[in-house]
Formats: C-alpha cells, sequence, structure tokens
C-alpha cells in the first residue's frame, strides 16, 4: 500500500456485509472532505493454515479475480465514478493485522460494526474491536443501514 502520498488516506475494511459497504460510502465522503483518497482493504485468509489443523480447501486463490470481485461490488455499492477513485487492496493474513498495518500513517480507519460471521446480535464484531482498540490513527466504526 503506497503510504508516501502527498494526500490524506482513508482505509476501510471491505468484507461484503451490509456494514462494511456502509463504511465505504463513509470512507468515501470522509475522504472527499479531507480532499483526500480512499484505501480499501479487503484481507483473505484461509481456514486451518494457523494452528496444528491442516488446511482442508484448496489453498489457491486467485487474487486477481478477488481484487476484480472487489471492484466489481464497490461499482454496485458506490456506482462506477466513484469507485473508480477508489484504491483496492486484496491482501492475505490476518484481517485485524492487516488494517492496523494499512493504517499506519492515515487519517483514520474505517470499518463495519460486525462482518459477516460471528453473532448476529453482537455489537461489535471481533475484528472491529480489535482494530479500535489498536489502531494508530482515529477509528471510525460504521453500522450497517438497516439497524
Amino acid at each position: 500500500m503506497d503510504r508516501d502520498v502527498s494526500e490524506p488516506r482513508v482505509v476501510v475494511g471491505v468484507d461484503g456485509s451490509d456494514s462494511s459497504y456502509a463504511a465505504v460510502r463513509w470512507a468515501v465522503r470522509y475522504a472527499a472532505l479531507l480532499g483526500g483518497v480512499v484505501d480499501a482493504v479487503t484481507v483473505w485468509e484461509l481456514p486451518g493454515l494457523y494452528g496444528w489443523s491442516a488446511p482442508a480447501v484448496d489453498t489457491d486463490v486467485d487474487e486477481d479475480e478477488a481484487r476484480q470481485l472487489m471492484r466489481q461490488e464497490l461499482t454496485d455499492v458506490l456506482g462506477a465514478e466513484t469507485a473508480g477513485a477508489v484504491r483496492t487492496h486484496v491482501v492475505h493474513g490476518n484481517a485485524a493485522d492487516v488494517l492496523l498495518r494499512s493504517a499506519e500513517g492515515a487519517e483514520a480507519v474505517v470499518v463495519g460494526s460486525r462482518g459477516r460471521g460471528g453473532f448476529a446480535r453482537a455489537l461489535l464484531g471481533s475484528v472491529s474491536q480489535h482494530v479500535s482498540q489498536h489502531a494508530p490513527c482515529p477509528v471510525v466504526i460504521v453500522r450497517s443501514e438497516e439497524t
């Protein structure tokens, strides 16, 4: 991720959940106020790659395909013109760790309140909670517009 840009950066986590889409919309509006850019980050991690269990899934992830799918998602959420101005990053690793590294030097990191997994009634998901406690910059947690 290019952190040596002269304009302010807003980092946003995108995982396909409604709250991450709301976070993307919020990040775009905030970056426009700052005259900055948005770095949308999608993180992939295969189950079983950490710890003692062996992966039970195919470990070949096509990052180009994932990037194209992310670009299509952003176009669906933001419209083609706005989505075209968002820089996309598909990164392998732990979601919270990747977002924290990506947020270094950013004006803010924006995450949805809850991702696609976990407990539906939980106020915060594990990633948003971890990021809120350890981020090197201000954190904005956005709930889905349905809630």
